[in-house]
């Protein structure tokens, strides 16, 4: 909590606070920086689930099908986290609701800032955001890509609006693509490599229960390492790997099998996708 009310965010929407929507809610809860905050859900159970955080308003469409609109009519600052497809019927809905100066900013993949400027016009500030789903735990990576009308304090604020759940870079539109097919949706490549390594481990006969111990507890043990040291990933790699030793002969597989060529026609795929979605 913040005793400086300097610090304080203003008045907070979010529009379809699913998982990612409501890992930011969680966030901004937990820092005690947004004291205002309404958002919205399709049903009445999902609603009642965010009901009880403190400071947050928490309406249902299956209720009250104008939510959205009340939502942002009382906010400075809208997060737009419907799936990437309902986004435009979303901004036709609210665009006549918005305040103006309101900053809009998207958590929907794919959808470009002139999907929204174009339905919302210049009364507000748009930004697009990448989160991962680290938010719920607090460490996530965020990009952020401004329109053209966003000021430096603009984008202050929704900086510090994502910090509440981990780290933020800010980075031009051309790029939030690239970046989500990296931090976006790293996650997934980590809980492979774990089920994979998991999997390795029941086949030399570990219990389940004991493979995804070993396996998980390594990736995190590790994490904390590197996070712990700030040393480059490459040198904790090399303090790990003795000459000649098992480590190194394990490595040299990996390296073998083209493991960095894999990451990069995997992350190649997932710009095709992202850029596919863009296109509608």
């Amino acid at each position: 909590m913040t005793d400086d009310p300097s610090d304080l965010l203003p008045a907070v929407a979010i529009l379809g606070a699913g998982s990612m929507g409501g890992a930011i809610l969680r966030g901004l809860v937990r820092s005690g920086l947004a004291p205002a905050v309404t958002v919205t859900n399709r049903t009445a159970a999902k609603a009642g689930e965010l009901a009880g955080l403190e400071g947050v308003t928490s309406l249902a469409l299956e209720e009250d099908p104008h939510a959205n609109a009340v939502a942002v009519a009382s906010a400075d600052v809208v997060l737009v986290g419907v799936k990437p497809a309902m986004v435009p019927g979303l901004l036709r809905e609210i665009a006549p609701h918005v305040r103006e100066g309101a900053i809009v900013v998207s958590l929907a993949a794919g959808v470009p800032l002139a999907t929204f400027t174009g339905i919302l016009g210049p009364r507000v500030v748009v930004l697009r955001s990448m989160p991962n789903t680290p938010a719920l735990v607090g460490k996530a990576v965020t990009g952020l890509a401004a329109d053209a009308a966003a000021s430096a304090a603009h984008i202050a604020v929704v900086r510090r609006l994502f910090e509440t759940v981990g780290a933020v870079v800010e980075v031009p539109e051309s790029q939030i693509d690239a970046l989500s097919t990296i931090s976006g949706s790293g996650p997934a490549y980590v809980f492979l490599l774990v089920e994979q390594l998991a999997e390795a481990a029941v086949r030399k006969g570990f219990s389940e229960a004991e493979a995804w111990m070993l396996a998980g507890q390594t990736f995190i043990g590790a994490a904390a390492l590197m996070e712990a040291t700030g040393e480059d990933p490459r040198e904790l790699r090399r303090q790990v790997t003795s000459p000649k030793g098992t480590t190194e002969r394990a490595v040299g597989v990996l390296q073998d099998a083209d493991l960095a060529g894999v990451f990069e026609r995997a992350t190649d795929a997932a710009l095709a996708r992202a850029r596919e979605l863009a296109a509608g």
